[in-house]
């Protein structure tokens, strides 16, 4: 159940809603979770606008965007992780209209230790969350 979180400067994107949901959507199948309410009611991503001048590289460049995926420990596997870097730099691109923003785009993985991941007032461990997921597929069947 990752948190996605985007930096970019004010007025990149036309619909930061279509940029959030897909790359929520993307994570989401990266992580191989199964499409119940779980898991996609706290998968979310976040936009958050810069003022132009709040962003820069060395050489004063400040067309770059940052994308932050917070994800319980040890979901992506080496695979997941360069898949789902592809995947985000590629919406984030075509979300702006602008393919040369694939070069300019920083995808950045952060594990939450086991334990470390709250929701509804509940930290919850891996071993809860499956346990959760579990509980909620064998509702459906």
């Amino acid at each position: 159940m990752p948190m996605i979180d985007v930096y970019a400067a004010a007025g990149t994107f036309a619909s930061k809603r279509d940029l959030a949901q897909q790359l929520a959507a993307a994570v989401m199948r990266w992580e191989q979770v199964p499409p119940i309410a779980l898991f996609e009611n706290n998968t979310a991503a976040f936009i958050h606008d810069l003022d132009s001048d709040a962003v820069s590289n060395v050489a004063g460049d400040s067309t770059y965007v940052r994308v932050q995926v917070l994800t319980p420990a040890g979901v992506l596997d080496r695979d997941k992780q360069l898949g789902v870097v592809r995947e985000l730099t590629e919406i984030v691109a075509a979300q702006a209209r602008d393919v040369t923003l694939v070069d300019r785009t920083w995808v950045l993985i952060a594990e939450s230790p086991d334990g470390g991941w709250g929701i509804a007032g509940h930290a919850y461990t891996g071993a809860e969350i499956a346990e959760a997921a579990r509980r909620e597929l064998g509702q459906k069947l």
